[in-house]
């Protein structure tokens, strides 16, 4: 009973940190309901007795990718007007390609997800690093790689909106 009333109360602040990060007036005050929001999830994680995921979660999430979204939101000022003037090199024809092109890779992993044999890359059984760590990187190594060329992708556009000339 204390296990599910805990769950609910988890439940209830990761949704109101949800919503208070989308309708929050300063960007920074929406980076601090992320990392809010980052540390319930890890309070379910610990719930459901995966230490490890909560320490991940904390140490990756809380402070690496919100660190990041910082620098992104100081590096852009956010109260600048938008600028009148396109450049004349801008390729944005080449940049809708690339995104149709992420998306059908998005869509295709989605769809071998669902399409994906009941025995192949369930639940871990065993809860240890080792189990963890061939999983993230055989069954789910292609989700694994998309994240990291989104983040990628998140910091060299901050760094080209932040810079005026490149």
């Amino acid at each position: 009973m204390a296990e599910a009333v805990a769950f609910y109360i988890f439940a209830a602040l990761i949704l109101s940190f949800a919503v208070a990060v989308i309708t929050a007036k300063s960007a920074v005050h929406s980076v601090l309901f992320l990392v809010a929001d980052f540390l319930c999830v890890a309070g379910l994680y610990v719930m459901m007795q995966a230490q490890f995921l909560a320490v991940i979660q904390v140490m990756v999430y809380a402070g690496g990718i919100v660190v990041l979204y910082l620098f992104v939101v100081m590096l852009v000022n956010l109260k600048k007007p938008a600028e009148a003037y396109v450049h004349p090199r801008r390729l944005g024809r080449l940049g809708l390609v690339m995104s149709l092109a992420v998306f059908a890779e998005l869509a295709a992993i989605a769809t071998y997800g669902w399409l994906k044999p009941a025995g192949v890359g369930g639940a871990l059984e065993a809860k240890n690093i080792e189990q963890v760590g061939r999983a993230l990187y055989t069954d789910y190594l292609v989700p694994f790689e998309v994240a990291s060329v989104l983040l990628l992708v998140a910091m060299v556009g901050a760094i080209v909106l932040a810079k005026r000339e490149l």
